[in-house]
């Protein structure tokens, strides 16, 4: 579980171009859940999304993770954290050119100091999962848009988080793409895995395989709709 309580976020602070980005936050997340944060561009939810998985620190407000409060960790554990607890799926997938597919689902569990051809194992069965182990020895630069945010979906798996954090998953997929993408978090749901996953596209957030949409407007949250119990 995931709990915010009264968070601020502020960038430039004491400048000229100060912004508040985040402003009085509260929001938690049940585990097994699939949310979605909805809202105009500069609404916050991206650096919202950044908060919810320790990639960013609130500049006021608590931020709780399984009943321990993670917002004032020194780095060293937040990398940590990130590592075994949270898997990413970035809007531009975010993965490394000249590298095949195979390599790049591999990287996140090269810090675990697991042997060679264990994670090789375990991300070919990922990769398969995604529907993708043909490509696994292709470089990434030759996949299509669709394909690589598999390899982006089986690379956030490798470390078998409790959470998959998306940002704007399918701005660039078609609608069969996007219809596929919803599939797979379908999937992730029924495995136990929270998935939290900020959109401006409505096919995501009126997708039946959302539980639960937080609506945000310049900073702050303006309405939070349970869809499912």
């Amino acid at each position: 579980m995931i709990k915010i309580e009264n968070v601020n976020k502020v960038f430039n602070e004491d400048q000229q171009n100060r912004v508040q980005a985040l402003q009085d936050i509260s929001l938690q997340i049940e585990t097994g859940q699939t949310t979605v944060l909805k809202g105009p561009s500069g609404s916050g939810k991206t650096t919202l999304l950044t908060l919810i998985g320790c990639l960013a620190r609130p500049t006021s407000g608590r931020i709780f993770l399984n009943g321990e409060m993670v917002s004032s960790l020194p780095e060293k554990f937040l990398t940590e954290i990130r590592r075994k607890t949270f898997g990413f799926v970035f809007q531009r997938f975010n993965l490394l050119r000249g590298l095949s597919a195979l390599e790049n689902v591999m990287l996140p569990a090269y810090p675990l100091g697991r042997d060679h051809a264990g994670l090789r194992k375990d991300a070919l069965r990922l990769l398969a999962d995604m529907d993708i182990a043909a490509k696994a020895d292709m470089n990434v630069e030759n996949l299509s848009g669709g394909e690589a945010q598999r390899v982006a979906i089986a690379r956030a798996l490798m470390n078998d988080p409790d959470f998959v954090i998306a940002d704007e998953p399918t701005a660039n997929l078609d609608t069969r793409l996007t219809g596929e993408f919803l599939k797979i978090v379908e999937k992730l749901r029924d495995q136990g895995k929270s998935v939290i996953m900020t959109s401006h596209d409505p096919r995501i957030w009126q997708a039946d395989v959302v539980d639960r949409v937080v609506s945000m407007e310049d900073g702050r949250i303006c309405a939070d709709e349970v869809l499912k119990k």
